[in-house]
Parts: C-alpha cells; structure tokens; sequence
C-alpha cells in the first residue's frame, strides 16, 4: 500500500521502524544523516518538490505540498487500478 512522509518526524519514524533500508527518499535536509545511517539514500532535492521510490512518497517541507500530494496521488492511483 503507498505510504508517504513530509518534512522531519515521518522519515525519522520509518528509520526507528527499520523500513528505509535500500529506499531512495527526501527529507527536511538536517535529517539525511538519519536518512542514510537507516541505510536509505537521501535524494537532495528543491522544497518545492517530492521523491517517489515504489509506493513511498517523500518531501522536504510543507512547501512540496503541492508536488508531494500530485506523486501520492500517482502511486495511489496506480497501486488501485493494480
């Protein structure tokens, strides 16, 4: 099922859960230390945009709403007609 995170405690949770490992996904940037020792790729990207990796959608801040929700929206759409 999609899943996505925006801004800092959403990819700090999927790190404590262990879920990162292998995932390329974008982050408020204080949190790509976390991002990588979870064993994720942090994907550096502009605050207005989002990352999608299989059916995880991430963000860096409340200002890649727009893009974030459009990609969710995307992996939402495809994981339904699936």
């Amino acid at each position: 099922f999609p899943y996505t995170t925006l801004f800092r405690s959403g990819p700090q949770i999927l790190a404590a859960a262990g879920v990162l490992k292998g995932r390329k996904l974008n982050a408020y940037p204080a949190c790509a230390p976390e991002v990588e020792l979870a064993g994720g790729t942090f994907v550096p990207v502009d605050f207005s945009d989002a990352v999608v990796d299989g059916n995880l959608v991430t963000g860096p801040a409340w200002t890649a709403h727009p893009a974030w929700l459009a990609k969710f929206l995307e992996v939402l759409e495809a994981h339904l007609s699936a």
